[in-house]
């Protein structure tokens, strides 16, 4: 018979939720439970798993079985995020379309700039690819791992670990709050999908690439740290530009241009 989930001691004073996209391997699920269960985090959402019951899951879980057994199952990134305030992609690769990263000290800095009551994500990809482009532009920000470069690439619990061990490491600095309540990270996708739909209609959009823009207005956004007064005022300044262009027959052609 399973002894009940013990009630560890809260390392880590945020508790964030450990968000896994597409992880392959079960016993790496496993083993993530288990680091979660050494830092006191307590909330698992999984996006298109493998088997995160089987056998070897559990066996590597040890103790921490009832976090998988109590996962939560999305069918992609957006919904798995929808209701977090704060949410942060893990990410060796950088590029031209990406956010320079966070270094894994500045994180708890980053953390602490939270309103009481906001919850925090922290968002894992593929073992053999890690994160997109695009899912890290779904985040409110992006952290990194400082590794050799020459073998840069971590195992997947391991990444979570090292991760919840920094932030239970700064636990007072986390503790700080924010000036004011921020939004969801769905309410956030509503705007930036009301955006990107205006900005098609205005043709300030690449029409075959509409991402190499919005992802840079999302960082824009994103640096801003919108609280709700904020936000709100975004949202009412886009319903109105929204309005204003319901008539509007399209960007006139130039002379000597298709």
């Amino acid at each position: 018979m399973r002894k009940p989930f013990p009630e560890y001691t809260v390392i880590a004073p945020l508790l964030p939720v450990i968000v896994l996209v597409e992880p392959q391997h079960s016993g790496n699920l496993g083993m993530v439970a288990r680091a979660m269960a050494n830092f006191g985090a307590r909330e698992l959402r999984l996006v298109n798993p493998c088997d995160h019951l089987a056998g070897e899951a559990r066996k590597f879980a040890l103790h921490a079985a009832p976090l998988l057994e109590a996962a939560t199952l999305f069918p992609d990134l957006p919904a798995a995020l929808h209701d977090l305030h704060l949410t942060i992609a893990t990410t060796r690769r950088s590029g031209a379309h990406r956010e320079v990263p966070l270094t894994l000290a500045d994180l708890p800095g980053r953390v602490s700039r939270r309103a009481p009551g906001e919850q925090v994500g922290l968002v894992f990809g593929r073992e053999d690819s890690g994160l997109t482009s695009d899912e890290v532009a779904a985040c409110t920000g992006a952290v990194t791992i400082p590794t050799d470069p020459d073998f840069a690439s971590l195992n997947l619990a391991q990444a979570v670990a090292i991760t919840l061990y920094e932030l239970s490491r700064e636990g007072e600095a986390v503790g700080m709050a924010a000036s004011g309540e921020r939004p969801t990270q769905g309410e956030l996708e509503e705007l930036f999908a009301q955006m990107e739909t205006i900005l098609t209609r205005i043709a300030f959009l690449h029409p075959v690439r509409p991402d190499l823009r919005m992802n840079r207005l999302r960082r824009i956004h994103r640096k801003a740290a919108l609280d709700r007064r904020e936000f709100n005022l975004l949202r009412s300044l886009w319903d109105q530009l929204g309005w204003s262009i319901r008539d509007w027959s399209g960007r006139k052609k130039v002379k000597g241009q298709e």
